[in-house]
């Protein structure tokens, strides 16, 4: 590290690290060109790189550059960090949150936020389900249960007619199911899912309006975006399924969803969860993303001809200043 600018570390996928150059679907390219056209240093891992000696934490990591408007990084033998040194770092590996997973947040029980902002904050990360959390705030949440009993879910289906079976820990609407009283395929599903009754799911009521789709609410720090876009159903699917733009749409929020989404916002904010997306639908949170959620900055430019990456950059920056004691808090 030579520069005097400030440095960040991005921690990312090891899919992400294979095929690095910049792709408009990735959100994590888009904030690693931004910072880099900004003059900060940045350096890329990926969770198997993180490592502790002692109680220090380190990664090894390379260092990322932009060259004719695109991202590299020097494919030389990776270097050794504390991972204190880097003035920020963004953890942004994908899912599923499995032993891997959860064992590289736990190197971040070494790290001293007060003197690296990290963000996401890997030890809230772990102890946050994306799915199973969503009960912190009941008033939004559409019923739902957590179990592994095949008999409680069935109950459940009967009960409310339609429901929705997800895994606890997988993304991208892995694993997700529709069950209702007429699925001949009940048993075997819920046998598959569970892993035979071992494994906790969670399941939820049906929200009939989330047939015309989900809208992804955007947050950062206690800021919650105007702009807003909204995910449809996949062809001959029931949930969001293609990241293609037929599948979106631009929307707008409600008074209501706002005055939702700032309550949430500012929960997970005193945790040190900066970075979320809220999938909502009927006025009811179905998730909360924290692990890596896509700002989908390519869709919102398309459909309002605007350039939102400058918005979140404002947005990100005022929060690490602030996080930095740089700026007051009524700035962010």
């Amino acid at each position: 590290m030579t520069s005097l600018q400030q440095t960040i570390l991005f921690v990312i996928d090891d899919l992400e690290l294979k095929y690095f150059e910049f792709n408009d679907l990735v959100t994590n390219f888009w904030i690693i060109k931004e910072f880099l056209d900004r003059d900060y240093e940045v350096f890329i891992a990926v969770k198997s790189g993180l490592m502790t000696e002692g109680n220090v934490a380190k990664t090894l990591c390379w260092q990322a550059y932009e060259k004719d408007g695109d991202i590299f990084y020097k494919k030389d033998e990776p270097k050794k960090y504390v991972i204190e040194h880097f003035d920020v770092v963004f953890f942004r590996p994908d899912p599923p949150v499995d032993i891997d997973y959860i064992n590289a947040c736990s190197v971040f029980d070494y790290v001293d936020t007060e003197r690296t902002v990290v963000i996401n904050n890997p030890i809230a990360v772990k102890n946050f389900n994306e799915k199973f959390h969503l009960n912190y705030f009941p008033e939004f949440a559409p019923e739902n249960i957590v179990t592994a009993s095949a008999e409680e879910i069935k109950a459940f289906v009967r009960e409310h007619k339609k429901a929705i079976i997800k895994p606890l820990n997988q993304c991208f609407g892995g694993g997700v199911y529709y069950l209702d009283t007429e699925e001949r395929n009940i048993n075997t599903i819920i046998k598959n899912l569970t892993n035979n009754g071992k494994t906790m799911v969670m399941v939820q009521r049906y929200l009939e309006g989330a047939v015309h789709g989900d809208k992804r609410i955007l947050i950062v720090g206690e800021h919650v975006f105007d702009e807003c876009i909204r995910k449809l159903p996949g062809k001959d699917d029931f949930k969001f399924s293609e990241h293609s733009d037929k599948y979106f749409e631009t929307t707008h929020l409600t008074a209501e969803e706002k005055e939702m989404a700032q309550k949430v916002a500012k929960h997970l904010n005193a945790v040190e969860l900066y970075m979320v997306g809220l999938d909502v639908a009927d006025g009811k949170i179905m998730e909360i993303n924290v692990t890596s959620p896509c700002y989908f900055i390519r869709e919102i430019n398309s459909h309002n001809n605007e350039r939102f990456q400058d918005v979140l950059m404002e947005k990100l920056i005022n929060l690490i200043e602030l996080k930095q004691g740089k700026i007051p808090a009524t700035v962010c």
